[in-house]
């Protein structure tokens, strides 16, 4: 609910001032889309990035290399499963709504 209050508040604040607002990662899970609809409006399009966990996975161990990330391939393949199954939702719902554009 706080993120999406305070995209609403950022959102109503820009208003007339753009053409349109691009979100990064959100919504994460179907009942996030359903709520940002309902308080916010539906949106135009939907983008999602289509990458295989292989590439995924190797990226964020690069990463570790190059930051301070310490994640191990086993922390990185959970967390890659988890996003796998809270998206899944949330993409097949905007495919419905023929509102989501793939980009490999």
């Amino acid at each position: 609910g706080i993120v999406l209050e305070l995209l609403k508040e950022a959102m109503v604040s820009k208003f007339g001032d753009t053409k349109g607002f691009l979100i990064d990662g959100y919504p994460r899970e179907l009942k996030e889309a359903e709520e940002f609809e309902s308080k916010i409006g539906e949106p135009k399009l939907v983008f999602c990035l289509d990458c295989s966990a292989e590439t995924m996975s190797s990226r964020l161990l690069m990463r570790n290399q190059s930051s301070h990330h310490f994640d191990n391939a086993e922390t990185i393949n959970e967390g890659i499963e988890s996003y796998y199954q809270a998206s899944k939702p949330v993409i097949v719902y905007y495919e419905r709504k023929a509102q989501l554009c793939k980009v490999n």
